[in-house]
């Protein structure tokens, strides 16, 4: 069952950009996500990465699910 509204490791709450990041990197047609820092740690990365890659996305008005 998919699940739009909590992390599927730690069960923080999720945001549209925890959602899109998500989809963008992993899986587009994902219905069960991870929070940035889960996503991040899973990467080996920080969350400020994530959040850089959020904000190139969005700014870049590229990509559809950063809209």
């Amino acid at each position: 069952m998919a699940d739009y509204e909590h992390c599927l490791r730690c069960g923080a709450s999720l945001l549209d950009d925890d959602i899109a990041i998500y989809r963008k990197l992993v899986y587009r047609a994902a219905e069960e996500f991870l929070c940035r820092d889960c996503l991040a740690k899973e990467f080996s990365t920080t969350r400020e990465k994530i959040d850089r890659l959020i904000q190139y996305y969005r700014e870049s008005g590229e990509c559809t699910l950063f809209r």
